[in-house]
């Protein structure tokens, strides 16, 4: 049977911001209590009184996170060099056989010329393409008779270089769209590799999204 501390540390462990928040001493824990006092309640199928939540909000060990936070901060003081590009488009279509056969004409096309921007995300019902401003003809002739489900211009990209450790280390891609999310920046797509993660945002967010990222790594 569940008990009240183990309903409220999981309610709490869903919402990291409210984790950390805590942790920062930025929250009422009385508010915090009322708050998610329904939703403890329903889970355990009886009333519970705001001040035994309280009590178990006040017994969460800070300790876990942290270690965590610690151990992303040393990280971010490694993140290295970032790459911008702007004026870049964002093609969605649904999956077809006939689809990755046009993509591999764009590869083609495109050969050793670094100065175009091209990357695919397959996902089962649909294949994401952001490409730079130079593609675009190319694509929509080439693709012309695929299905389009959603289209973007206007965009622009920060590419980071990940430190060998981000593997080992959890969280890591959190902390970095957390500040963005904080700003209110809407990041369009997120493109990453083994050492690399690529963020698209509008071009209008570009200029505040390497602010942000410059004071990261210096934090």
């Amino acid at each position: 049977m569940k008990t009240i501390q183990e309903t409220v540390e999981t309610i709490i462990h869903r919402t990291p911001f409210i984790e950390e928040a805590m942790q920062d001493k930025l929250i009422n824990v009385s508010s915090l209590a009322r708050l998610i006092q329904p939703e403890v309640e329903e889970s355990l199928g009886k009333e519970v009184k705001s001040g035994a939540i309280m009590m178990s909000i006040n017994r969460m060990s800070p300790l876990e996170i942290l270690k965590i936070r610690k151990n992303i901060k040393s990280l971010s003081l490694k993140l290295g060099d970032f790459i911008v590009r702007s004026d870049l488009f964002d093609y969605t279509y649904k999956n077809s056989p006939s689809l990755y056969r046009h993509i591999s004409k764009i590869f083609a096309k495109i050969g050793d010329n670094r100065e175009s921007f091209f990357t695919v995300s397959q996902g089962i019902f649909e294949t994401n393409i952001v490409i730079s401003a130079n593609l675009k003809d190319d694509i929509d002739e080439i693709f012309k008779e695929e299905e389009l489900i959603n289209s973007m211009s206007k965009l622009a990209s920060i590419t980071i270089k990940l430190p060998k450790k981000n593997l080992e280390q959890s969280g890591i891609y959190y902390f970095i769209l957390k500040q963005l999310a904080w700003a209110n920046i809407p990041v369009q797509e997120v493109i990453s590799t083994t050492h690399e993660i690529t963020l698209v945002v509008k071009e209008e967010d570009i200029n505040k999204t390497f602010s942000i990222l410059i004071d990261l790594k210096k934090s």
